[in-house]
């Protein structure tokens, strides 16, 4: 990986000295100037901005898809139902209307007891198929009723998925306009276009793999979390019907480390009410920024929010945070270490993290 970095890098520079010669007059931006910082950071939002459309777009796909076959099933279980409540009508009717004392006049007819009891069981039998067929038609409703709110969940989904589709795209067209109107007005305007395109095809060949490979990493290693508690058993105290786990900087890193080698040269910050992640491999530097809540939906948890993501110094959209936040669960869940008792608060101070918990009662 360090090989294809070096030789991006070297063709990169290769580039912007041949341009330099050809174009002397030229006086070439500093790569790594804030005007240029700032138009390449918006041509990586473009990138990243129109992969989430092409999710989206799939996604309204899909949607459509099931829209279409829960709407045939639905037409299916329109008829189904039509000729079971037929059927239903039919024997409730029947049973209502005499054919109870037909019954009773068969009890009643015959010579022994015998045959008292193998008309008792043909009227049973009748019975049990009576119920069937009603219960049938119930089972038949529930399933016509549950379908019908599905579709209306997947109608529901569907607007807002091309509502969001054209926000993004209202949203890519708009930063593309000002990377072009940045681009043209720069003093080498080639140049930084071979830049936003090496940018480009860097991230999609290397960038976006390797942040995330540190995400899954993460993902990994919390699942494990309650063996931190038990590597590191002072971390938890009791008060009474409270518990206070507090987690040390020193101790999560070391935690990581023990999980994976990646995060040797990769490492937790607590701030005041904010966890930095960051690293460097080779030309890759990758810098996290969030926060934990605590959730009781659908579960008790700590949860983990991305509030920035900053891959060599640019800024991310919060569309690939968004998806980086879904995709993988940094969080942990406290009931994992013991059952019985259930996060109330976190709290974030420099070098320390506090979760505050309590019995579940």
């Amino acid at each position: 990986m360090r090989l294809l970095h070096r030789t991006l890098k070297l063709w990169i520079s290769a580039a912007l000295l041949a341009a330099s010669i050809v174009t002397p007059a030229l006086s070439l931006a500093d790569p790594g100037s804030d005007e240029t910082q700032k138009i390449l950071e918006k041509s990586l939002s473009v990138v990243e901005i129109d992969r989430e459309i092409t999710k989206i777009e799939q996604k309204q796909q899909q949607i459509e898809q099931s829209i279409s076959e829960n709407t045939s099933r639905l037409q299916i279980q329109e008829n189904d139902i039509a000729a079971a409540k037929q059927r239903a009508g039919e024997r409730i009717r029947a049973y209502y209307m005499g054919e109870q004392e037909d019954w009773l006049g068969a009890l009643l007819s015959v010579n022994n007891f015998r045959d008292f009891l193998t008309v008792l069981d043909y009227i049973g039998l009748i019975f049990e198929r009576d119920q069937e067929v009603i219960g049938s038609y119930q089972q038949s409703y529930r399933n016509l009723q549950q379908n019908k709110q599905q579709l209306e969940q997947l109608s529901a989904d569907l607007i807002k998925t091309k509502a969001d589709l054209v926000a993004q795209r209202e949203r890519a067209v708009a930063l593309q306009a000002e990377v072009d109107r940045s681009v043209e007005s720069s003093k080498d305007p080639e140049k930084l276009k071979q830049m936003i395109e090496d940018l480009g095809n860097f991230w999609n060949d290397v960038g976006l793999t390797e942040v995330r490979k540190y995400f899954k990493a993460l993902d990994q290693a919390m699942k494990d979390f309650p063996d931190f508690v038990k590597q590191y058993d002072g971390s938890l105290a009791t008060n009474g019907l409270n518990y206070t786990l507090t987690i040390k900087e020193e101790d999560l890193n070391a935690f990581l480390r023990s999980k994976n080698t990646l995060f040797n040269n990769f490492s937790f910050q607590f701030e005041q009410d904010q966890v930095i992640a960051e690293g460097q491999e080779g030309d890759l530097k990758l810098r996290l920024e969030g926060h934990y809540t605590v959730t009781d939906d659908p579960k008790n948890a700590i949860l983990f929010h991305v509030d920035k993501l900053i891959f060599n110094g640019l800024t991310l959209p919060d569309t690939t945070a968004r998806e980086l936040e879904q995709d993988f669960d940094l969080g942990f869940y406290p009931q994992q270490m013991m059952p019985f008792i259930k996060a109330t608060a976190v709290e974030l101070k420099p070098q320390l993290m506090t979760v505050k918990l309590k019995l579940a009662l």
